[in-house]
């Protein structure tokens, strides 16, 4: 399975719809594309409904984001999790950390 990365800019919110797999092999080109759209007074929502699996490299990844973002004033969240996606956040402690949307409301 390969990794899908489509990014919708508005206005005031960048969004990134990733799908297929994140793990070692990918993990650094969906930071690379996240890091790279970090913007202050920016929003950066990641979709995660077409991800299929997600190893704690994913995990890490978002860290990093999370981070960053938070350093940078840009606010980020994910929204639209695959049941995959919200179980490995939820087994690791992850999901209690990270902002989660729902819907794709802005």
């Amino acid at each position: 399975m390969e990794l899908t990365i489509q990014t919708i800019n508005h206005e005031t919110e960048h969004c990134v719809v990733l799908g297929g797999e994140i793990d070692a092999y990918t993990g650094p080109k969906v930071k690379e594309t996240l890091m790279s759209l970090i913007e202050p007074g920016m929003t950066l929502a990641v979709d995660l409904e077409a991800v299929e699996y997600m190893d704690s490299t994913g995990i890490g990844v978002f860290v990093a984001v999370m981070k960053a973002s938070k350093k940078a004033g840009c606010p980020f969240y994910v929204q639209n999790m695959s049941s995959r996606v919200e179980r490995l956040f939820r087994i690791t402690g992850f999901y209690e950390f990270i902002a989660i949307r729902k819907g794709e409301d802005k």
